[in-house]
C-alpha cells in the first residue's frame, strides 16, 4: 500500500481564533491507540473543548473527544482520555516559560493527518475580552462591505464584450 501524502484535516477549532489572540503555533505528534487512529481516519473528532498542558516536562492534550471506533471490541479507547503530545525538548521548555505567564494558555487549532501521522496544531493563546471580539467582528464586517463596494464599482466599469 502506498504511503499517504499531504494533509487531511480531521477537526478544526474555528472558535479558538475568535476567542483568543494567537501568539505562536506548534505542530505536535500524538500518542494514540489503534482504535483512536481508526476513528480519526473515519473523520470523527471534536477539539472545541480541548486544551493542552505542560506537566513534569511533558505536554498533554486534555478534553479532546475522539469517539469510540464502531467496529472496535473490548479493546476500544476512552473517548475523552488525556493524550500525550510529542514535542521537542526545546519547544517544551519554551512552552513551560510562556504558560507560566499570566493569561497564556495552549489551545488546539486543528487535528489532522500529515504524511500518514496524526498531528495536532497547538497555539499559545491569550484570551480576548468581549470588546475585543466585538471590535474584530466590526472590522471584518467593514472590510467585507468595502470589498463588496469595490466589486460593484468594477462591475459597472467593466466593458461589455
Amino acid at each position: 500500500m502506498a504511503r499517504e501524502r499531504g494533509r487531511k484535516v480531521v477537526a478544526q477549532n474555528r472558535k479558538a481564533r475568535h476567542d483568543y489572540h494567537l501568539e505562536d503555533t506548534y505542530e505536535a505528534g500524538l500518542v494514540l491507540t489503534g482504535t483512536e487512529v481508526k476513528s480519526l481516519r473515519a473523520g470523527r473528532a471534536s477539539i472545541v473543548d480541548g486544551f493542552a498542558q505542560v506537566r513534569d516536562g511533558e505536554a498533554w492534550l486534555h478534553n479532546v473527544h475522539i469517539p469510540e471506533y464502531t467496529e472496535g471490541t473490548w479493546t476500544n479507547h476512552e473517548p475523552r482520555r488525556t493524550r500525550k503530545l510529542l514535542l521537542r525538548k526545546d519547544e517544551i521548555s519554551r512552552l513551560i516559560g510562556k504558560t507560566q505567564e499570566k493569561g497564556l494558555t495552549l489551545v488546539p487549532l486543528a487535528l489532522y493527518f500529515k504524511d500518514g501521522y496524526a498531528k495536532v496544531e497547538v497555539a499559545l493563546a491569550r484570551g480576548k475580552k468581549t470588546y475585543d471580539k466585538r471590535h474584530a467582528l466590526a472590522e471584518r464586517q467593514a472590510r467585507r462591505e468595502a470589498d463588496r463596494a469595490v466589486a460593484a464599482v468594477r462591475r459597472r466599469r467593466a466593458p461589455d464584450g
